[in-house]
């Protein structure tokens, strides 16, 4: 089965300013097309031409010999899922439990990052006489 390239589901200039029309152009209409029209040159008269593209990309997967149907039927899915990803006006901060998440892993970031500078100041500071050892949280400075 000879696959298309699939419409975009949205406008070429509906993510403008933030992706404009001559980015989707080049993006969709040349490189995600040529991941279609090798896809087609590579499946066909082979056992993956009647298979749906899911199908190409679990079953070509780690072949080694392969790898040409692999790479191109992937890029399609990949490239159709990604524009199908996107909306004009859509996104904004995350909220729920994954919003949480991404605050509490940036916080731990955060202190991790703080930590590993601080240390070597308290370490000095402690071994010239400034600081007493009791200031230094050896949890902290064992980042």
């Amino acid at each position: 089965m000879a696959f298309t390239l699939p419409e975009l589901p949205w406008a070429k200039d509906a993510l403008a300013p933030t992706i404009s029309a001559e980015t989707i152009d080049y993006h969709h209409g040349k490189h995600h097309k040529a991941y279609v029209d090798n896809h087609n040159k590579f499946v066909s008269g082979t056992k993956y031409e009647s298979m749906s593209l899911e199908e190409v990309v679990k079953a070509s997967q780690g072949q080694a010999n392969e790898k040409k149907v692999f790479n191109n039927s992937a890029q399609v899915w990949n490239h159709t899922f990604f524009w199908n990803s996107m909306a004009p006006k859509a996104g904004g901060n995350p909220t729920g439990a994954i919003a949480a998440a991404i605050i509490a892993d940036a916080y731990a970031d955060s202190a991790r990052a703080a930590s590993s500078a601080a240390c070597p100041l308290f370490s000095m500071a402690m071994m010239s006489g400034s600081l007493k050892p009791s200031c230094c949280n050896t949890t902290i400075c064992s980042g």
